[in-house]
C-alpha cells in the first residue's frame, strides 16, 4: 500500500503521461548538445581528430579501430562539411536514438512505461552517455547495436501479445545489429557467448522457444560475415597488425604480457565507473543486478519485489555482469581503459530503472529524499558538464583542461610557415606522434594531409601504413612535438637540407595557456621518409 502522498503523486505522475516525459529527457539533451557543438565549446579531441582523417582515405577497416567510425563521420561532414559539427553530428544522432531503444525495450515490449522513463531518465543522467552524445568515437554505435541486439535477443526468445512467434525479424534484427556493432569495435564479437548463455539459462528454466538455437547460430553466422569477414579480409592484406595491435592493448603479448597480476591500476578503474553513471545510479545497478541473479538461480521467486521474469533477468544479468566483472578482473592484470565497459551500462540504465521504479512503490520520506537529491545532484552536473567552458575555472578544477589548445596551437603553425617558408603552399605539417598529426591535418587552415614520423620504438597507427609524403621532394615542413619532447628525432636531420628550432609555443584556449609544443622549421625534403621498425606493431 502507498503510505507517501508526494512519492504517490511524483510515480503517478510518471504514470499518467510517460511518453511526454521520455521524449523531454531526450529531446533537451539532444538540444543540448547540438548548441554546445554549434558554439565550439570544445574542439576536437585526439581521437575524434583521427577518425576525421580516416575519412580521406575510406578502407574495409583501419589500424586499431572498424570502419564503422569512419563511414558514419563521412556521412555527416558530407551534409555538414568538414567541420566540428558535421564530425560530432553522428555522436548527437546517436545518443538520441539510444534511449528510443530503451523506450522500445522497456515500454514497447515489456509494457512498463514508468520502468521505461526511469531508464531513459539513467541514461540521461549519466556522465559517460552525456560524453557519448558529444565525443564521437566508436562507442557511440557501438552502444546502438549493443542495445538492440539486446532488444533482439529478448524478442527472439518471448512470444508476441497474442503468444505467437515473432518470426524472423527479432533474428534478422540481431544479425544486423551483431554485424554492424563488429564493424564498430571488436568487443561486439564476445556478444555470441552472451547469447548462447541466455539459451542455456532459458533451457535451464524450461521457457526456451523453439527453433531458438537454429536461428540463433544463422544469425550469428550472418553477424559475423557482415562485421568480421571485412576486417579479416584486410587484416590480411595488412600483416594482420590490427589484430596483434589489439592483443598488445588488452595484455596478452608485448609489455603488458609480462606482468599477470598487479593492483596498482584497479582503484583507476573501479572509480572511472563509479563516475560513469554517478556512484548513487550505480548502486541502483548494482543492486538489480544481484536481485536479477537472484531470481534467474530460483525460478519461480519473486524475490523482494522484483518485477522482472526470467528471460528479462536473464537478458539484463547477462548484458550487465559478464562484461563487468572481465574488465574488472582483467584490471588486476593490466591497464585497462575505463570506456571498455561502456555497454554494460546499457543493461545497467534497465536494471537501476528496475530497482528506482521499486523505490517509488513503496516510499518512505528518506527515499523521498534521496531520490529527490539524487536527481538534483544529477541535473547540476549534467549542467555544469555542458557549461563550464563558459566558466571562469581553474585549470586545476576543468574537466576538460587537457583536452583543448589544439585549434591555437595548428593556427600558430601555419601562421610560422606562412611568414617563415618562401612559398606556404609547399609545405606539409608532421609530427611524431598520431594525436598531434591528426589535429593538425583538421584544424591547419585548408586541412592539408599531416604525416606521423616514425623514428623511435613506439606504438603503430594508421599513419605510418598511409606512409609519408609523395612526390613532395623540395618541400618545406613543419615539424611539431609534444612539450615534453622537444629533442629533433634524429631522423629528421637525413631527410632534409636543413632543420632550425626547437620553438616553443604554449597554446591556449580563451585566452588562458593550456599546454606546450615544440617545433622545428625543415627546409628541402629530399624524399627519404623512415620505415616502420620491423616487427611493431
Amino acid at each position: 500500500m502507498h503510505t507517501d502522498t508526494a512519492s504517490i503523486s511524483l510515480y503517478d505522475r510518471l504514470a499518467r503521461h510517460p511518453g511526454r516525459i521520455a521524449a523531454v529527457l531526450i529531446l533537451v539533451p539532444t538540444l543540448v548538445r547540438l548548441w554546445f557543438v554549434a558554439t565550439h565549446q570544445l574542439g576536437l579531441v585526439q581521437d575524434e581528430a583521427q577518425y576525421w582523417d580516416w575519412t580521406r582515405h575510406l578502407q574495409l577497416t583501419y589500424y586499431s579501430k572498424g570502419p564503422l567510425i569512419a563511414w558514419i563521420i563521412k556521412t555527416f561532414v558530407t551534409i555538414f562539411g568538414d567541420t566540428e559539427l558535421g564530425v560530432r553530428m553522428g555522436s548527437i544522432v546517436g545518443a538520441a536514438l539510444f534511449p528510443l531503444t530503451l523506450w522500445w525495450l522497456v515500454a514497447g515490449l515489456w509494457k512498463r512505461p514508468v520502468m521505461a522513463v526511469c531508464a531513459v531518465f539513467l541514461a540521461a543522467a549519466a556522465p559517460l552517455f552525456q560524453a557519448l552524445g558529444i565525443l564521437m568515437t566508436t562507442d557511440n554505435p557501438f552502444v546502438l547495436c549493443w542495445s538492440l541486439a539486446m532488444i533482439a535477443l529478448y524478442a527472439a526468445s518471448t512470444p508476441d501479445e497474442e503468444g505467437r512467434e515473432r518470426g524472423w525479424w527479432p533474428y534478422l534484427l540481431l544479425a544486423g545489429a551483431y554485424g554492424v556493432g563488429i564493424l564498430a569495435k571488436y568487443t561486439m564479437l564476445g556478444l555470441a557467448g552472451l547469447a548462447l548463455l541466455h539459451g542455456l539459462v532459458l533451457r535451464r528454466a524450461g521457457v526456451l522457444p523453439r527453433r531458438y538455437w537454429p536461428r540463433l547460430i544463422l544469425a550469428l553466422a550472418a553477424g559475423v560475415v557482415i562485421g568480421f569477414l571485412p576486417t579479416l579480409v584486410w587484416n590480411m592484406q595488412n600483416g594482420f597488425v590490427g589484430y596483434k595491435h589489439v592483443l598488445y592493448l588488452i595484455g596478452v603479448s608485448g609489455k603488458g604480457a609480462e606482468t599477470l597480476f598487479r593492483i596498482s591500476r584497479v582503484p583507476e578503474y573501479v572509480g572511472a565507473q563509479l563516475g560513469f553513471a554517478l556512484p548513487w545510479w550505480f548502486w541502483l545497478m548494482l543492486v538489480g543486478g544481484w536481485r536479477a541473479v537472484r531470481l534467474l538461480w530460483r525460478p519461480g521467486v519473486n524475490p523482494d519485489g522484483v518485477r522482472l521474469d526470467t528471460v528479462q533477468s536473464s537478458v539484463l544479468a547477462l548484458f550487465f555482469w559478464p562484461m563487468t566483472l572481465f574488465f574488472l578482473a582483467w584490471s588486476f592484470h593490466t591497464k585497462v581503459l575505463a570506456n571498455w565497459n561502456t555497454v554494460s551500462f546499457v543493461a545497467g540504465c534497465v536494471l537501476g530503472a528496475v530497482e528506482l521504479e521499486r523505490l517509488l512503490l513503496a516510499p518512505t520520506r528518506r527515499r523521498e529524499k534521496l531520490l529527490k537529491a539524487g536527481a538534483w545532484a544529477s541535473a547540476v552536473l549534467f549542467l555544469f558538464l555542458h557549461v563550464h567552458q563558459l566558466l571562469p575555472l581553474p585549470p586545476s578544477l576543468n574537466p576538460a583542461h587537457r583536452l583543448k589548445g589544439w585549434e591555437d596551437m595548428a593556427q600558430h603553425i601555419s601562421e610560422v610557415a606562412g611568414q617563415r617558408f618562401a612559398d606556404p603552399r609547399r609545405v606539409f605539417y608532421m609530427s611524431d606522434v598520431y594525436d598531434i598529426t591528426a589535429e593538425l591535418a583538421f584544424y591547419v587552415p585548408g586541412q592539408p594531409e599531416a604525416y606521423c614520423l616514425w623514428w623511435s620504438d613506439r606504438r603503430m597507427n594508421q599513419y605510418d601504413l598511409w606512409g609519408g609524403p609523395k612526390g613532395r621532394e623540395g618541400w618545406d615542413a613543419v615539424l611539431v612535438l609534444r612539450g615534453d619532447s622537444p629533442g629533433l628525432p634524429p631522423v629528421v636531420s637525413d631527410m632534409f637540407a636543413s632543420v632550425t628550432g626547437p620553438f616553443r609555443y604554449v597554446a591556449s584556449y580563451r585566452n588562458q595557456p593550456v599546454r606546450p609544443f615544440y617545433y622545428y622549421l625543415c627546409s628541402g625534403y629530399n624524399g627519404r621518409w623512415p620505415m616502420r621498425f620491423s616487427g611493431s606493431f
